[in-house]
């Protein structure tokens, strides 16, 4: 097991990677514990999650709402949830967001943690402090940064996912080396497919660094003003391809990945074959490559995204394999640049 800790301003941050989530007791402090999941994974861990007061809310992106925030808030009062309840998100990214963001508005703020269900999860949504919910179609665009007090990783988790689930996650994995760690890039070439069949090796150490080139962006830039804009490869695009298409975040994020990569070689950012390279290996994955969206389209939704700034959106590009760059695109430029992609 591997102990990663994020420090940001008075608060740390304990990421257990590779450990078992029967040992969450050893992390949950002396304290009356509430637990938030959803329908489908308390079905597959029923037994182990009735030993605390649990919050059961539906599936999916669509119910990452008011709604459901409105009903976990409403629960906590039943529950009589007070100060000193420590409140515990049992799932994948939609119930670690909207528990994280119930928990730290409730009462002005209660502790929580995670036990991180899925592998989009445990590579990137749970961890690093950003909680929230969807409005009217728009993807994260309330919230709050608060960080948990750990998030709990344990990769045997993962064989109870659907494969299509599964191989969703990668986008997150990929993105990461392609930002920030070339060597661990090479590395995925060489070894996605043990990790795709669940070599607990290969599984491990690749969800050690992923979580290790978030935690260290984290620590440097918590708010997301300056360096944190990195992560959003790929996302800008991708968030704009969910709305439009309803495709999975993962789907949407490989997508927007070679869109940017494809993009970054048309405006001389990054050396040509660098997104033949990240190509490569998202379809070895099995992730898509190709939007199905007009750029006309794609752009009108982007203009809705939070990163955007007056007329002009700023986007994550990749100098090469390895490192990403932000930078400001007036809205009428990207619209010509998609369409010459095209």
């Amino acid at each position: 097991m591997e102990t990663l800790i994020i420090r940001t301003g008075n608060h740390q941050s304990q990421v257990l990677l590779g450990e078992s989530y029967n040992q969450v007791g050893k992390y949950l402090p002396d304290a009356r514990v509430i637990a938030v999941t959803d329908k489908n994974v308390y079905e597959h861990y029923r037994a182990f999650i009735r030993q605390w007061p649990v919050i059961v809310i539906k599936p999916g992106e669509r119910n990452k709402t008011f709604e459901t925030l409105e009903y976990i808030i409403d629960k906590l009062i039943r529950l009589n949830a007070d100060r000193s309840t420590f409140v515990l998100g049992i799932g994948g990214g939609i119930v670690c967001d909207i528990t994280g963001f119930a928990a730290s508005i409730y009462m002005r703020g209660l502790r929580f943690g995670f036990i991180s269900t899925s592998l989009l999860s445990q590579v990137d949504a749970s961890v690093g402090g950003k909680n929230g919910i969807n409005f009217r179609g728009y993807k994260n665009m309330v919230g709050v940064f608060r960080q948990p007090d750990f998030v709990l990783c344990d990769p045997s988790i993962l064989k109870t996912l659907d494969n299509h689930e599964f191989i969703t996650g990668f986008a997150e994995v990929i993105k990461a080396a392609a930002i920030r760690d070339e060597s661990f890039f090479s590395w995925l070439e060489a070894n996605y497919k043990a990790a795709l069949n669940h070599d607990p090796e290969a599984l491990e150490q690749m969800i050690y660094r992923s979580v290790k080139i978030k935690a260290e962006v984290v620590e440097l830039d918590e708010k997301e003003r300056n360096l944190r804009r990195i992560l959003n490869f790929g996302h800008t695009f991708g968030h704009a391809l969910e709305k439009v298409t309803g495709i999975s975040h993962g789907e949407a994020v490989s997508v927007g990945m070679v869109m940017a990569a494809k993009l970054s070689e048309k405006t001389g950012t990054a050396p040509a074959g660098t997104a033949l390279r990240l190509q490569q290996l998202l379809s070895g994955v099995g992730l898509p490559l190709l939007s199905p969206v007009p750029p006309d389209d794609l752009v009108d939704a982007m203009s809705r995204d939070k990163k955007k700034e007056k007329e002009q959106m700023f986007l994550v590009l990749l100098r090469r394999i390895g490192e990403a760059v932000t930078m400001p695109m007036p809205y009428t430029e990207l619209k010509q640049h998609l369409h010459d992609l095209r």
